[in-house]
């Protein structure tokens, strides 16, 4: 059930629970309004749970890469995958020589 079911079962549950003021003798409905507003808060965090659950992302990233940061090598730690080789690069940069 989605966000839009859960936020209608919601309503019409506070509605029957809050406004109707009918008496059918074999049927409560107020007791209707509070199971229809539990089951849509039920199954309005259910759907976030899940939406969230599925919304993490995984990076893989570099063993160790250096990176030139104002004129000095910085090391970037990583985490090493098992069963990947590791590989180390070395970058050197240079500036171009000025011309006059």
């Amino acid at each position: 059930m989605g966000i839009g079911a859960s936020i209608f079962l919601i309503a019409l549950g506070a509605i029957f629970a809050f406004a109707v003021q009918a008496d059918l003798g074999w049927l409560n409905l107020g007791v209707v309004g509070w199971v229809l507003m539990l089951t849509g808060v039920v199954s309005l965090l259910t759907t976030l749970y899940f939406w969230n659950r599925g919304r993490r992302t995984v990076v893989a990233t570099p063993v160790r890469e250096n990176r030139v940061v104002a004129d000095r090598v910085v090391p970037v730690q990583g985490v090493p995958v098992q069963g990947e080789p590791v590989v180390q690069e070395y970058r050197e940069v240079r500036r171009p020589r000025r011309t006059v």
